[in-house]
């Protein structure tokens, strides 16, 4: 494995182990379809959120955050719906991100985005 592909491996595990913490239930990981991959589909209460999960170190590049786009967003939309029909899901879902920033020394900081939007 690449090193930016085990950096991703880890933070989806971080992200896993700090969402289970907060009282969620994960349901899939890696989820695959046609239109791609959901990373973390969880349960919270009675809401599905399918989850973006972004890791950087400090770079040039931005923060997780920002290497959200539009089009990303869009990529997000069509796994989550495909996932809601195809598991017959009748409740309430949405789209988050965790970004997970890689600090130079000391713990990472892990912020949770919920329902982020077009």
């Amino acid at each position: 494995m690449k090193p930016r592909q085990r950096l991703g491996q880890w933070g989806e595990d971080l992200a896993a182990r700090y969402l289970e913490r907060l009282g969620c239930t994960i349901l899939a990981r890696n989820w695959r379809c046609a239109a791609g991959e959901a990373d973390l589909v969880v349960r919270e209460g009675a809401s599905l959120a399918f989850v973006e999960v972004r890791t950087r170190r400090p770079s040039a590049y931005g923060t997780p955050e920002e290497s959200i786009t539009a089009g990303k967003l869009a990529h997000m939309l069509a796994v989550a719906q495909t996932y809601v029909y195809e598991q017959a899901w009748e409740g309430n879902w949405r789209l988050d991100v965790v970004a997970i920033a890689v600090a130079r020394q000391g713990p990472p900081s892990i912020e949770w985005y919920r329902n982020v939007s077009l």
